[in-house]
This record gives structure tokens, sequence and C-alpha cells, in this order.
């Protein structure tokens, strides 16, 4: 089996659900999705997701390092309240970026319309989920 990197992992080819970094995984690829080149965030969504996803960075070794010096548990959990809003910006700017254009051509088109809103559909439910 071989892999195809797409930003932030690994997703097999046989389109088995794949880990990912943020809530429930990013369930079973579809051949569509695997290698496909977008291009559609918007430039100032690009460079406001570039600088929150510094920003959580710094928040995140912040944690470590409070960790580390076994700062009090209540300001370490702040802090990882924080960068979890963040990442949830994050995603809230992808996702509305994913609707404007790949959703947005998909229903323009209409060859498609039906898989991009059960994609849709599937994203929306792993971002909310709250397990």
């Amino acid at each position: 089996m071989t892999d195809t990197h797409v930003g932030y992992g690994t997703i097999p080819e046989n389109g088995e659900p794949a880990g990912s970094p943020f809530r429930g995984g990013i369930g079973k690829v579809t051949e569509q999705q695997v290698g496909q080149a977008h291009g559609y965030i918007k430039e100032g969504d690009k460079e406001k997701l570039r600088h929150r996803l510094r920003r959580i960075e710094g928040q995140v070794r912040g944690v470590q390092r409070m960790i580390e010096e076994e700062k009090y548990c209540v300001d370490i959990l702040t802090q990882i309240s924080s960068y979890i809003a963040a990442s949830e910006k994050v995603a809230s700017l992808v996702l509305k970026d994913h609707m404007e254009h790949c959703v947005r051509a998909a229903l323009e088109d209409g060859n498609l319309a039906d898989e991009k809103i059960q994609e849709l559909t599937e994203a929306v439910d792993r971002f909310i989920k709250l397990d």
C-alpha cells in the first residue's frame, strides 16, 4: 500500500479512515480527494490562517513549558482551552473557504453536487463532534 501526502498528514490510497489532529479523524477518503490540488483559499484567509497557526504553535510550546515547570493545573487548562479555540477558528475558516469554492462549484456544475453535499455534511459532523 502506498500513501499520499496532503497538508497535515498521510492519506492511505485505499481510502481507509485515517487519523487527524482534528476531532473524529478524517473519515473515508475518496479517490477524488487523494492528491487533489485546490488552491482555493483566499490570500487574505491564507495569511489569517498562517498567523493563527503560528500563534497556536507558540501556545502549544507554552503549555509544554508550563508542564515542564509544573505550573498550576488550572493555568495549564486555561492555555489549552485557548489553543483549542484558536484551532477551531482555523477549521472554521477552512470550512468556509471549502463551502465558498468547492461546494459552490459542485452545485453550479451539478455533476458532483450530491457528493459534495454529502462530503460537506460529514465534514461539519466531524467538526462539531463533541466526543
